[in-house]
C-alpha cells in the first residue's frame, strides 16, 4: 500500500511541476522577449558573474556552458518547428521558441543568470517576493522532477535540494515551513508546498491540490509510519494553503 502511495504521489508530482514548467518557459519567453528577440545572447540580459570570467578561477564562463548545452539540444531535437528554425534561420531561435526545447534544469540556470529586472518580474507573476526564492525553488523543482521520473522513492525521502523557506510573513501561507521539519533534514512535504503555492497563480491549480490532499488523506494506517513521515506536520489539513 506505501509502494502504491508513493508512485501516485510520483505522478502527481510531475503533474504540478509539468504545470508549473510550461508556465515559466511561457513567462521567460515573454519577459526577455520583450528586450530582443536574441536577449539570451546579450551579456546585458544576465547578472555579470554568469558572462564574465572570473579572475580569480579557471573555470569556463557560465553562459558559455549553459549555452553549449542548449544548443546540443537544438541540434539534436526533432520537433518540426526546430527543423523550421534549423532550414529557413540558420539555426536561430528566438527566446519564445527557444523556451519550448528547455529541460527545468537549463530553464532553472538561466533564470538564476537573468539580471535583477527580468528575474524580479518573472518571479512577481508567480507571487514570490525574490529572486533569490524563485531560484532555490526551481532547483528544487527540478530535483524533485528528477527523483520522480526515475521512479525513485519519495514519501519519507529527505531532499538533497531543499526549496528555501520563505521569511516569516513574507508569504504567510508558507509560514509554517519554518515550524516543523523531519530529523536531519526536510522532508517531501516542502515542495509538495511549494508547488501548492505555485498553482495558485496558474489555471487549473486548484485540481492539483485537491488530489493531492486526497492522496495524503489516503496514508496507509501503519504502527511504524504516518503522514510525518514526508515531513507533514500534524495539522496540516487546518492549515490556508490546503483550503
Amino acid at each position: 500500500e506505501i509502494i502504491d502511495f508513493d508512485r501516485k504521489l510520483r505522478l502527481l508530482v510531475l503533474e504540478g511541476v509539468e504545470r508549473i514548467e510550461i508556465a515559466v518557459r511561457m513567462q521567460v519567453g515573454y519577459v526577455l522577449g520583450r528586450t530582443s528577440p536574441f536577449a539570451h545572447l546579450n551579456s546585458t540580459t544576465f547578472q555579470p558573474n554568469f558572462v564574465q570570467p572570473r579572475l580569480d578561477s579557471e573555470m569556463p564562463i557560465q553562459h558559455a556552458v549553459w549555452w553549449k548545452r542548449v544548443a546540443e539540444r537544438r541540434d539534436s531535437s526533432d520537433e518540426a518547428f526546430v527543423a523550421h528554425f534549423r532550414s529557413r534561420y540558420d539555426d536561430q531561435m528566438p527566446i519564445w521558441a527557444l523556451t519550448e526545447i528547455l529541460e527545468l534544469g537549463q530553464l532553472s540556470r538561466l533564470y538564476k543568470g537573468l539580471n535583477d529586472e527580468s528575474s524580479l518580474e518573472i518571479a512577481q507573476a508567480f507571487n514570490v517576493p525574490t529572486k533569490r526564492l524563485m531560484s532555490s525553488w526551481l532547483a528544487s523543482l527540478n530535483y524533485a522532477r528528477n527523483v520522480a521520473a526515475h521512479h525513485a522513492r519519495l514519501f519519507n525521502r529527505k531532499l538533497q535540494n531543499s526549496p528555501g523557506r520563505p521569511k516569516p510573513d513574507v508569504i504567510p501561507v508558507l509560514n509554517h515551513l519554518r515550524e516543523f521539519e523531519l530529523k536531519g533534514g526536510y522532508g517531501a512535504y516542502n515542495i509538495l508546498a511549494v508547488v501548492a503555492y505555485l498553482l495558485t497563480c496558474i489555471e487549473g491549480g486548484e485540481t492539483w491540490t485537491s488530489s493531492l490532499v486526497a492522496l495524503l488523506n489516503s496514508f496507509p494506517r501503519s504502527d511504524i509510519l504516518d503522514l510525518s513521515s514526508l515531513g507533514v506536520p500534524d495539522d496540516w489539513s487546518d492549515l490556508e494553503l490546503w483550503n
